[in-house]
């Protein structure tokens, strides 16, 4: 019997073509995020895309659930629950996040944020000292596919780069330095340049706590694009406020959006936008997730081991 496919993610026709012809022995159904049915997630066996939470609980057919974030959050429970594949979109988000971070940093370090806003003001003011990539030491702390597409780019502009992650310790050239998550303490004080790509797992929940901002420079930049709930954001609020950070950049918030009346976005050298450093803003990244899907699809239809796997009990990729 031919499985049945629900494809979630925005399709053009090319990459109906791409997709379709990873296997012959499947039905596809294209519909989104905001109009898929409960009745088509009951008959689904494969689902392509970031299926709303609440759905979930309808897909008994489900096998394999390939997501279109790196983050899976609580999938994770639920393909235990439910006992279906999940794979992430892990390996796509390098170029745009990466650049995205770039951006923020040239930003909070060249007081352009500054200087926009006396732009809309009409004030023609000298903002002062700025600073420089090169010869700064930037920690960069999740050295996945994004962080690592970021360690050779700023290494590239000057920067003393040290790398943090779980797993795998073996250096590469692109960092200067590496180690576990466990030496984060250690390594706060010594960052011009400290920027955060981790999912949202219970071990990363308010990883930066006052404690650890109180451990930062003075004149330290935070950058954070995985999830909003890594950062304390009342803490970050109260540390700001003692002068303490030279300014900080956010791609991620808890919760998303932002409540209007939060006192983050009140705070002068604090950078927000809103989650959109990834999805498919850029072209490209969009075009990676079809090629990584389509590869996955043959994959699974030939009993081969599918990319990007996400082991249930650490939120991570295998």
């Amino acid at each position: 019997m031919d499985k049945r496919i629900l494809v979630l993610v925005p399709v053009e026709d090319h990459h109906k073509v791409i997709l379709e012809s990873a296997t012959s022995k499947a039905i596809f159904t294209y519909s989104s995020i905001k109009t898929v049915t409960k009745e088509q997630v009951e008959s689904t066996h494969i689902v392509i895309g970031n299926i709303p939470i609440s759905l979930l609980e309808h897909a008994n057919n489900l096998e394999w659930l390939q997501l279109n974030s790196s983050g899976v959050g609580a999938y994770s429970r639920w393909a235990l629950q439910k006992n279906f594949t999940l794979t992430c979109a892990t390996g796509i988000y390098g170029l745009a996040v990466s650049e995205h971070i770039l951006g923020l940093i040239l930003s909070l370090y060249k007081k352009l944020y500054l200087y926009r806003d006396n732009q809309l003001s009409q004030a023609w003011v000298d903002e002062g000292p700025v600073k420089t990539i090169e010869g700064s030491i930037a920690l960069i702390v999740g050295l996945g596919d994004i962080g690592s597409t970021l360690a050779k780019k700023l290494k590239a502009l000057g920067a003393y780069t040290i790398g943090v992650r779980r797993l795998d310790l073996n250096k590469p050239n692109y960092v200067d330095e590496l180690y576990p998550t466990e030496k984060l303490d250690e390594l706060l004080p010594r960052a011009d340049i400290i920027t955060f790509i981790l999912p949202d797992t219970k071990d990363t929940y308010h990883l930066v706590n006052e404690r650890r901002l109180n451990l930062m420079k003075n004149d330290a930049i935070l950058i954070n694009t995985g999830r909003g709930s890594l950062i304390d954001q009342d803490a970050l609020c109260n540390v700001l406020d003692t002068g303490k950070l030279l300014a900080v950049g956010l791609d991620v918030t808890n919760p998303e959006p932002l409540p209007a009346n939060h006192r983050l976005w009140g705070i002068k050298n604090v950078i927000i936008t809103p989650h959109v450093s990834g999805d498919y803003h850029l072209k490209e990244t969009h075009e990676r997730l079809i090629q990584l899907t389509a590869t996955n699809l043959h994959a699974f239809f030939n009993d081969k081991e599918l990319t990007s796997l996400v082991d249930h009990s650490t939120g991570y990729r295998r």
